[in-house]
């Protein structure tokens, strides 16, 4: 029998702070998943749908109150036989109040209010996952319109080089009216390039604040494009696990179990209503 040779490792499994060594890139998503709205939003819905689990949940419990009351009472003189008095009194309340859950009502309301809690909890892993893939994807958007920039400019440096090599040919006899007319369209094409390439690059920066929470401005830059460090061997492919492990499909799967436990709720045991009872003529 062949030996069995071991699983390909996963990219799947991989953490995000593997898989991505730039250093700038790595602060660049730091900073994102501290200062992004939506990462704060999503916070937000978690502690909100703690607290209400736990208030859910209180209602399986007894609830007691207290209350004191104190009055005082002075009467004046009224006759000889009744001198005045003073009477000082206080009263001591206490209040128990428990419903026993005998239908199991509370209980899968607490059910209900826990996944929702799980939800959001996963919708929160979620938003992070988008995040982290969507600051990694515009970063290297930007590092790669700033290799085309850099390309650009020395394309438009050589191209300058051979026009000015071109008129003095032109000069001498040794080339034409129309090679100089063609070095001077090819410059102009390569200049034209610039200013595109710049714009995409400040539209880049510009989504790359926005992801970070940040007003629009100028990125940091890390590693090169062609620097990027990569892996000798390509990993395998996803696993077949990875649905099961999505943040998004694992939220919808408690969203099911919430809203299951709102409606599958037990009745209320019925009873046959008590015959009416005839009038004589």
């Amino acid at each position: 029998m062949a030996a069995q040779t071991a699983a390909a490792p996963s990219l799947g499994n991989e953490n995000w702070w593997q898989v991505y060594q730039d250093p700038v890139l790595a602060d660049l998503i730091h900073t994102a998943l501290q200062q992004n709205y939506d990462v704060r939003i999503a916070a937000a819905r978690v502690l909100e749908a703690q607290a209400q689990l736990g208030i859910t949940r209180a209602n399986q419990f007894p609830s007691a109150s207290v209350g004191a009351d104190i009055f005082s009472q002075q009467n004046a003189k009224t006759s000889n036989q009744f001198p005045p008095y003073q009477v000082n009194a206080g009263q001591l309340n206490l209040s128990v109040i428990w419903n026993l859950d005998f239908w199991g009502k509370y209980r899968r309301q607490t059910e209900s209010a826990r996944a929702q809690m799980l939800a959001s909890e996963w919708g929160q892993r979620a938003v992070i996952s988008s995040l982290v893939a969507n600051v990694a994807t515009a970063y290297f958007q930007l590092r790669a319109l700033d290799t085309e920039l850099e390309i650009a400019k020395r394309t438009l440096g050589s191209r300058q080089q051979s026009l000015q090599l071109t008129r003095v040919l032109e000069t001498h006899g040794s080339a034409s009216d129309l090679d100089v007319s063609q070095s001077e369209q090819l410059v102009y094409t390569a200049s034209e390039m610039i200013p595109d390439l710049e714009r995409q690059i400040q539209q880049q920066e510009n989504l790359l604040s926005i992801l970070l929470g940040e007003n629009p401005g100028s990125i940091a830059r890390g590693l090169a494009l062609t620097e990027q460090p990569v892996p000798e061997a390509v990993p395998a492919g996803l696993p077949s696990e990875l649905l099961e492990r999505r943040p998004d499909v694992r939220q919808a799967e408690e969203i099911i179990v919430a809203a299951n436990a709102q409606l599958v709720l037990p009745k209320l045991p019925s009873f046959p209503a008590s015959p009416s009872l005839g009038r004589e003529g």
